[in-house]
């Protein structure tokens, strides 16, 4: 199963490493944080397109500004 994860901050990173480790597939866009180097995942370019190759979306985002641009912003995973 691939699973979207949207924030790979300071929880966001431990919360995808641990579903890698149980044999999920993470895909996930990049912002602030990098791509962890112990973690297993596929980026794209954008939320619309981790929606797009995901059967689930998880963000782990600060504040609603952060939730609305990801989700509603232009291409944002609702338009995934």
């Amino acid at each position: 199963m691939k699973i979207g994860f949207i924030g790979l901050g300071v929880m966001g990173a431990p919360m995808a490493r641990h579903l890698a480790d149980a044999g999920y597939e993470i895909v996930t866009v990049l912002n602030r944080s990098p791509l962890p180097k112990d973690l297993q995942a596929s980026v794209v370019a954008s939320p619309a397109e981790v929606a797009r190759a995901s059967e689930i979306v998880i963000t782990m985002l600060p504040d609603t500004p952060d939730v609305e641009r990801v989700l509603l912003g232009q291409n944002g995973a609702l338009e995934g």
